[in-house]
């Protein structure tokens, strides 16, 4: 069964562990929604859905023509994230009483962990990064994406909508932009009066368009090459799960190991360490708007 981090964060009774999960998580709306599969071994080999099956209406006596979908064989190995956060003993033992620099500490290692997965999420390319895995930008179909224009343009909420309705069987669960696209679309939303808000799980405010919640990430860039245009930005709409697009982890997912006291330095270490991977089931769910300008 899939379980989002936040899900996942109930089910340990590691307190390090738990605050690692909620800094990463509070801190991204993807890494809020997304699912994760434990996997066993270093990979996992899935085929994704090409064509569907057909049916058709038959007169008595008619011979039965057979149809079966048609899959594409496809493997996602897990890849190791994370880095080590030293504390020294010093430090520690002379100001403790202002602070613990243990929490402090890996609190900013689990925020780099956060941000190196958002921006990997987006913008992995193994071609250009062996160690990494493909985001959706390289997971995202030729069929499955949308333009603005030739030299890219300005959003508009038709072009949004074209975009939606790229995902098939049921709506996207999230569009995922960057901050400029937001700002954009949110002056469009105020102008046609269909503007959404409301609180999420964490408490925290999330705006809506048609239903479907606008996640930020700041790693998407605004500076994108589309024909003569080269400030031309992307807006991704997403769905989640197990038959869509969903996070890959090794049992016991998200870690925070204590590696203990050190040798060459007087310092004790922390391993906050991720096997993690993407594998998108369904090219349908999952679908692009590229060549958005200001």
């Amino acid at each position: 069964m899939a379980l989002t981090l936040a899900e996942a964060a109930k089910l340990s009774n590691d307190i390090l562990l738990i605050g690692v999960i909620e800094t990463i998580v509070y801190e991204s709306p993807v890494l809020q929604v997304l699912p994760f599969i434990e996997i066993v071994g270093n990979g996992l080999t899935y085929n994704r859905e090409n064509t569907a099956p057909t049916v058709q209406f038959y007169d008595v006596g008619d011979d039965w023509a057979e149809s079966t979908p048609t899959f594409t064989q496809q493997t996602a190995t897990l890849k190791i994230l994370g880095g080590d956060a030293d504390v020294d003993n010093f430090l520690a033992a002379t100001r403790s009483n202002i602070q613990d620099l243990e929490a402090t500490i890996v609190q900013l290692k689990a925020k780099a962990v956060q941000q190196k997965f958002d921006d990997t999420f987006v913008n992995g390319d193994t071609t250009m990064d062996t160690k990494a895995f493909d985001g959706i930008d390289k997971l995202c179909a030729a069929g499955q994406t949308v333009s603005m224009g030739t030299n890219g343009d300005t959003l508009t909420l038709d072009k949004l909508d074209e975009l939606i309705d790229e995902i098939k069987r049921g709506k996207p669960e999230m569009l995922l932009m960057s901050r400029r696209s937001r700002r954009k679309l949110t002056a469009l939303a105020r102008t046609s009066n269909i503007f959404e808000t409301d609180r999420n799980q964490f408490g925290q405010m999330v705006q809506y368009y048609d239903g479907v919640p606008i996640g930020v990430n700041d790693w998407i860039p605004d500076d994108k090459t589309v024909g003569t245009s080269s400030d031309c930005s992307t807006i991704y709409a997403v769905k989640f799960g197990e038959g869509a697009l969903a996070g890959l982890t090794a049992p016991g997912g998200l870690q925070a190991e204590r590696v203990g006291s050190l040798e060459a330095k007087d310092a004790t270490r922390t391993r906050v360490k991720w096997y993690v991977s993407l594998a998108l089931f369904s090219t349908l769910k999952l679908a692009k708007l590229i060549g958005v300008r200001d």
